[in-house]
């Protein structure tokens, strides 16, 4: 295999066919390219899903497979993330700017309309969207994170210093011409194991790595995480809990939201239960809870996957044409 080769899914190192094939494609953006995986017709208009922070769009390999095969699906990576391109040299990732990224999308394909399903950030970026957009979204789903986290005032302000900082260190690294560290991929494993909190079990961990490893020049046996470092620190505050309740506010469009059972809030609860309070004000909004941990989408998908074809069948119950291939 060529030094230089990249992994789109776990069969591109193991030889395992995918769970369900798939077509690798990559969506031009001024920085660069969007990759993603498209799942079914390209004559339809996709349901297009967002992973999460540090993710890819191999956390839906074994959920997209489960899911109703009458509509396709467009599993993308986030820039920095997977196969897309990084942004420049200097730059700052900020959460709400994956917004425009959806915007892109939507322009490449000449889509009006667009269906989401979100996990943890993907799923912050599905109620900003709907909120942003609510007569662009035809219907949303959001797994584990419902909307903004909310931090106390003066811790975000020492945050935002010392993500700065950080960021910057990561950005000339960055620009170093030296590979980083390189592991087996057992210790991979067990890396991501251990930094997704045991979130990921060690047997879907295979799902996020192709896409976020490369083989390292210096010993063919090891491999090394490719994802912009800079990620590690990027700016995930999006205003404050009124503002928060005001963009749940604007969302009318159909809105499934899933907890995990096992999971955090990743916030007090009382901020989540606040705004959830303000989301059931739309009645096309669902509540419903799964078994497992944050990464329940991927560890056990056969235990959400009916709660979800069930909601999509209900407001995308046909094909619809898409207008640009």
């Amino acid at each position: 295999m060529m030094a230089e080769e990249r992994f789109t899914h776990i069969g591109d190192i193991t030889g395992e066919k995918p769970l369900l094939s798939f077509k690798e494609i990559k969506i031009k953006v001024p920085w660069g390219h969007i990759s993603g995986k498209w799942y079914g017709s390209q004559n339809v208009r996709p349901i297009v899903c967002i992973h999460g922070w540090m993710d890819n769009a191999g956390t839906f390999d074994t959920l997209i497979p489960l899911l109703s095969r009458h509509l396709p699906f467009l599993a993308v990576d986030l820039p920095g993330h997977g196969l897309s391109s990084r942004i420049p040299d200097g730059c700052y990732y900020n959460s709400i700017d994956n917004i425009f990224v959806i915007r892109l999308i939507m322009q490449q394909y000449n889509w009006d309309k667009i269906s989401l399903i979100g996990h943890s950030m993907g799923s912050i970026v599905t109620f900003a969207f709907a909120s942003l957009y609510p007569d662009k979204v035809d219907l949303a789903v959001g797994l584990d994170a419902l909307k903004p986290h909310q931090r106390a005032i003066p811790k975000q302000i020492e945050t935002i210093a010392t993500r700065m900082e950080e960021f910057l260190k990561e950005d000339e690294r960055n620009r170093s011409d030296s590979e980083p560290p390189s592991y087996t991929y057992d210790e991979l494993i067990d890396r991501l194991f251990v930094g997704s909190f045991h979130s990921v079990n060690k047997d879907t961990c295979q799902y996020l790595l192709a896409r976020n490893i490369k083989r390292s020049k210096l010993d063919s046996n090891k491999f090394y995480f490719v994802r912009d470092r800079r990620l590690k620190y990027y700016n995930y505050q999006i205003g404050n809990q009124d503002l928060v309740n005001e963009m749940a506010r604007r969302i009318t469009c159909p809105y499934l939201f899933v907890k995990a059972n096992s999971s955090t809030y990743f916030e007090e609860k009382k901020f989540y239960f606040d705004t959830l309070s303000v989301m059931k004000e739309n009645p096309k909004f669902e509540l419903a809870a799964s078994e497992g941990t944050h990464h329940f989408h991927l560890n056990n998908p056969e235990k959400v996957c009916e709660t979800i074809n069930t909601f999509i069948c209900k407001y995308r119950p046909q094909d619809v044409p898409t207008s640009k291939l």
